[in-house]
């Protein structure tokens, strides 16, 4: 649990949604195209062609995928991985948690320090099937601007080999260079049709701390966001 209390509450998850406007997606940029299931089959092959085992088959989570997985799984370990770490570093996002009026950014491993997280086995019998629908929760375009890549990991239990994604620092789509004051502005604000960027960041840091897998960088984005939504003026309710 949290030696402190989060000081991102649900409370202003729901003033940030009060004002959502307008949460209609964008179209796709120019140089990339929407995902088929014909794409995500080639790159699941790809994947347990490369894999150190593909009766036994681990996935990396470090974002979304620790509270909201989605694939079955028969066991969990909590995992280090050295040379990555957390970062909203892929822009922007105006399909999911933002739009093109407000823009989120997105959660991915980028390349430096260290990361905590959880390691998921796939089912052996169905780890195909579980892999796609991995793919299918992911990759949404073409080129994919953080690709699966196989990384390492150290677990009490001994290392692993695991599946993960990464940003790719050349898709476009990198913003590598923004402050946590900066990053936080754009969290406090964006919302789309999945929800907010706010209510991401907050199911993400709480279920960290839930697992004792604290994460410096995300509480203080915590702290600044929920510092922004306060001082910000309440939206008025629309009258009937």
């Amino acid at each position: 649990m949290a030696k402190h209390p989060l000081r991102l509450t649900p409370e202003h998850i729901a003033r940030v949604m009060l004002d959502a406007g307008d949460i209609s997606p964008a179209s796709f940029a120019s140089d990339r195209r929407p995902a088929t299931d014909e794409d995500r089959r080639k790159l699941a092959n790809d994947i347990l062609t490369a894999a150190p085992s593909q009766n036994d088959l681990w996935v990396f989570a470090y974002g979304s995928l620790i509270w909201n997985p989605a694939f079955e799984f028969t066991d969990t370990r909590k995992a280090l991985v050295r040379g990555w770490r957390r970062s909203f570093c892929l822009g922007w996002d105006k399909w999911f948690r933002g739009t093109e009026r407000r823009p989120g950014l997105m959660l991915a491993l980028d390349r430096g320090g260290s990361c905590k997280g959880l390691a998921y086995r796939l089912p052996g019998r169905s780890v195909e099937a579980n892999l796609l629908s991995l793919l299918r929760r992911e990759i949404h375009v073409i080129p994919h601007p953080f690709p699966a890549r196989w990384i390492n990991l150290a677990t009490e239990e001994g290392p692993l080999r695991a599946l993960t994604f990464a940003i790719d620092r050349n898709s476009g789509s990198y913003v590598g260079n923004l402050t946590a004051e900066e990053v936080a502005d754009v969290l406090a604000n964006a919302v789309g049709r999945l929800g907010s960027m706010a209510e991401y960041l907050l199911s993400t840091v709480s279920h960290l701390e839930e697992l004792g897998l604290s994460d410096a960088y995300l509480w203080r984005l915590q702290d600044l966001v929920a510092e922004r939504i306060e001082a910000a003026p309440v939206p008025a309710a629309s009258g009937g």
